[in-house]
């Protein structure tokens, strides 16, 4: 705030001087012009009066001749004084409308207010370094978990559409360069609040830039970076950044996994799809002859995950020597009919439209199916706004980098948990995957299930550790009772239980819980309330384990352990 001070008034210096040296003039003079009072006696008027008469009408507020009715020479001189202080006052009034028009001006107010933004925020917060596509879908998702983000763009255009987004939560915004260091102090990240960077800026150089800042500014803060290329990813992994998510990549891993396990794809695609969306369906990819058409960082990923699976790939590329693609790869952009006959789509089982334009990559998939109806299709969806067309054209499989992004990362911090069980039953065969896909099925509708983590802790599950300080038993089964009925059960699923270094996928239901246990279900959220119900309250515990109601309040309470001991002195 003293910046804005400092800078308006060394930008008004000149009109304040202009504007005071006319009403100083103005005063004075009209305390020289001699008067008369109301018995014609002379009268000159003191500096108050004169001060107060120049004060109503100098910004013509209203005009009074007091305490008496002025000569001739005072009204000529308020004659003056009148034009005088009009002209001041619009020199002024013009010189502060052109500083609060000022970039450098308004840039320095937008700075103050989000210093002070960020200074009052007293809960935890994510700081979210680039709003693009990726960026504006990822705070979204975390305004509605309720989860507070501080965003950083280069673009002035996106920090002033984030203030009219409307998403339910203040969101501090700036247009700044997230890379400078200083901007991330500003934005907070020295702060105790802080509780994340997450750097998805459109630039490699700018997410490598903020996490090495990030690192060593603040090295308890963990850090979220995108990464595009293999070597940004190695740049980043080697100075320890907790968590870098490709996209491409990603997407590339599921792909492989629905060629060599379709139980287990379909596994990670109801555990990572956005909520209240229609669960995917089983999918089965053919192994035959894959059409890839674009060789960019995309395609390089695809190629190299269906050869890894054993499937044959086709590349069709406009630039092969740009893009560094083998020999024998068909030159053009794959939407011609002619390049498509030279890759031999009629042989294809598969194509995959992978080029960075989504006109192009339609394109190709109509082009492709009128040649071969048979082929399985895949695409890339570069931009959000056109998701309307990509689900009119019917896809078996779409890549959107920005909703791949966005999952990955909500799910690293509302579930931590999520990502170790998706790495652990990876390793897992089918039969166990068919097995939770059951499961799953049992508790879940048609619509994404949630996911959720409790924890074994004093601030989050009092009654539980008190009943284990106790020595009772306390087992899973307790925690999927309904504490409404405790013959019925919660549908949930118990995905993961973590204690210390040791961890259980899908844990028995009679499995003995212990403090510090950490526990990943999944289901409906609205489960949730109840068992962590269960865990912090001692009479619904002490339901939902032994079937007796004992009474909520302290009162009640009180008058239970009386009757008691009365009944013992009995």
């Amino acid at each position: 705030m003293q910046e804005v001070i400092f800078l308006l008034f060394r930008r008004m210096r000149a009109p304040l001087l202009v504007l005071i040296g006319t009403y100083a003039v103005a005063v004075l003079g009209l305390t020289l012009v001699p008067g008369r009072d109301d018995a014609g006696d002379l009268w000159y008027m003191d500096f108050f009066h004169a001060f107060y008469v120049v004060t109503y009408t100098g910004p013509t507020i209203g005009f009074g001749e007091i305490p008496y009715a002025f000569t001739g020479a005072q009204r000529l001189w308020m004659m003056f004084a009148i034009y005088a202080t009009v002209i001041a006052w619009l020199y002024a009034i013009g010189a502060l409308l052109a500083v609060l028009q000022d970039p450098a001006f308004r840039r320095v107010v937008g700075f103050s207010t989000f210093r002070r933004s960020v200074r009052r925020l007293a809960e935890p917060f994510y700081i979210i370094c680039g709003y693009g596509e990726g960026g504006t879908l990822l705070v979204r998702a975390l305004a509605d978990e309720g989860i507070q983000p501080v965003v950083m763009d280069r673009d002035q255009d996106r920090i002033d559409t984030l203030k009219v987004e409307g998403l339910g939560l203040e969101i501090p915004g700036i247009q700044a360069d997230a890379a400078d260091p200083e901007m991330l102090v500003m934005a907070g990240l020295k702060k105790r609040e802080c509780a994340g960077v997450i750097a998805v800026s459109q630039s490699e150089q700018d997410n490598l830039s903020i996490a090495i800042a990030c690192k060593l500014l603040a090295p308890r803060v963990p850090v979220i970076c995108r990464a595009r290329y293999r070597d940004t990813e190695a740049n980043l992994a080697s100075f320890g950044t907790e968590h870098i998510i490709n996209p491409f990549d990603t997407f590339a891993e599921r792909f492989a996994m629905s060629l060599r396990s379709p139980a287990m794809y379909l596994v990670y695609a109801w555990l990572t799809g956005i909520e209240h969306q229609p669960v995917a369906q089983p999918m089965v990819p053919p192994r035959g002859t894959w059409v890839v058409c674009g060789f960019g960082r995309f395609g390089k990923a695809m190629r190299d995950r269906l050869h890894r699976e054993g499937a044959h790939a086709v590349l069709v590329e406009a630039d092969p020597e740009g893009t560094g693609a083998p020999l024998g790869t068909v030159i053009g952009r794959g939407t011609e009919a002619e390049t498509l006959e030279k890759a031999k789509i009629h042989e294809a089982d598969g194509i995959i439209a992978g080029t960075d334009n989504d006109a192009n990559n339609l394109s190709i998939i109509l082009t492709a199916r009128q040649m071969n109806p048979g082929l399985f299709t895949v695409a890339r969806q570069n931009r959000g706004y056109n998701q309307s067309i990509f689900d009119a054209a019917n896809l078996d499989l779409v890549m959107n980098a920005s909703n791949i992004l966005t999952r990955e990362v909500l799910g690293l911090i509302t579930t931590p948990l999520l990502s170790d069980f998706l790495r652990l039953a990876a390793a897992q065969d089918d039969d166990w995957a068919n097995v939770l896909i059951s499961r799953m099925s049992a508790v879940m509708e048609d619509t994404v299930p949630d996911t959720w983590t409790l924890d074994l802790a004093r601030h989050s599950a009092p009654a539980a550790l008190d009943a284990l300080a106790e020595d009772r038993d306390l087992r899973l089964r307790h925690l999927l009772t309904d504490p409404r009925d405790r013959e019925s059960w919660l549908p949930a699923v118990p995905l993961l239980l973590y204690r210390g270094a040791d961890c259980w996928l899908l844990p028995d239901m009679d499995t003995p819980l212990r403090p510090g246990d950490r526990l990943l279900f999944c289901g409906s959220d609205v489960l949730r309330w109840p068992m962590e119900r269960i865990l912090s309250d001692h009479s619904v515990l002490a339901y939902v384990r032994t079937g007796v109601e004992r009474p909520g309040g302290w009162l009640w309470q009180w008058l239970e352990r009386r009757n008691r001991e009365r009944a013992g002195e009995a």
